[in-house]
């Protein structure tokens, strides 16, 4: 049993402390070109999006579709360059609980049904950068270790400051 702890729990664990900083950017990179394009054709079409917002029952179309667009395009840009992360990632999950209540809802006929959305899988995804953040390779991680208090949690879920002199 402790050869089987080692090999697949501490030895994956050791590999994945250095790759910490792979993740965040990597699903930063995936929904961020996503909804940057979204945004951006959502901006290049308002009339369409608003007459789809009608159809869908979302109270003051014409208030919210640009506003919707904006958050996706401006969400995207920032959750590629990694700059106000939480903030996005909240406001674009906000968007895809919307998206899920009002377009798709009426699609749910089980848990499954509802797992199997593009747009949980999206929010799921937004929820895990609200709460862990951007990582080192960011905008936000720069701008925190110059003007504020940046800290990096450890593999083992410790934390610590990110001018610690061990490398991140």
């Amino acid at each position: 049993m402790k050869f089987l702890v080692r090999w697949c729990i501490d030895w994956p664990q050791s590999v994945a402390r250095h790759l910490m900083w792979l993740g965040p950017l990597f699903a930063r990179l995936v929904v961020g070109w996503v909804f940057l394009w979204s945004g951006w054709g959502k901006l290049n079409n308002l009339s369409q999006v608003t007459e789809n917002f009608v159809g869908w029952g979302i109270p003051f179309p014409h208030f919210f579709t640009p506003l919707t667009s904006g958050i996706e395009f401006f969400g995207g840009l920032f959750l590629l360059l990694g700059l106000y992360t939480r903030i996005s990632a909240g406001a674009l999950g906000v968007t895809m609980i919307v998206a899920i209540k009002s377009a798709k809802w009426a699609d749910v006929d089980s848990l499954e049904t509802l797992l199997g959305f593009d747009e949980t899988a999206y929010l799921a995804l937004f929820l895990w950068l609200a709460i862990a953040g951007p990582g080192v390779v960011s905008l936000d991680y720069l701008l925190q270790r110059r003007y504020g208090h940046a800290e990096v949690q450890n593999a083992d879920g410790s934390v610590r400051s990110a001018t610690d002199s061990r490398s991140v």
